[in-house]
């Protein structure tokens, strides 16, 4: 599984500004239902949900929150780099700056673990995350995060 199959330019935002991170779902949301044509309400609620059970903040500026939704067709993926990171209850305490958004269809099972595993595996790698913090545009966060994806086809 390739991030350039959850994720395409559209989904990627460049420097999101928001004051916490609560306004962060929302605009994650926001974004997320103009990309699937599920309800906003539905995509933030369920968000909320899954930050009740523990932070999806891993440690070292990154979140990967995400939920299962009925009626969604695909794996959705939205990555944002934010323009001031935001306290995220993050395991470690840190603020977070690189948010990496995974929406899953209500019966994606094993498919949505295969994507969480891909998306935190690249966010795990140093070199990967500085070349996120270091672009300046959309373009060249999508770059960074489907690079490789013909490479590994091969």
């Amino acid at each position: 599984m390739h991030l350039a199959d959850l994720i395409g330019p559209e989904a990627v935002i460049a420097s999101l500004k928001v004051k916490n991170k609560k306004q962060l779902l929302q605009e994650l949301s926001a974004r997320a239902a103009r990309l699937t044509g599920l309800q906003e309400r539905y995509i933030f609620d369920t968000l909320l949900q899954r930050e009740r059970l523990g932070s999806t903040g891993l440690g070292q500026g990154i979140a990967i929150p995400h939920g299962k939704f009925a009626g969604l067709k695909r794996i959705t993926g939205i990555c944002a780099r934010l323009a001031e990171p935001v306290d995220f209850e993050a395991v470690d305490g840190a603020s977070v700056d690189i948010v990496f958004l995974l929406l899953a269809p209500e019966g994606a099972g094993a498919d949505h673990l295969k994507a969480l595993a891909r998306i935190s595996r690249l966010l795990r790698e140093g070199h990967a995350v500085d070349k996120l913090r270091a672009s300046r545009d959309a373009a060249a966060i999508y770059a960074v995060l489907t690079e490789g994806a013909t490479s590994h086809a091969a």
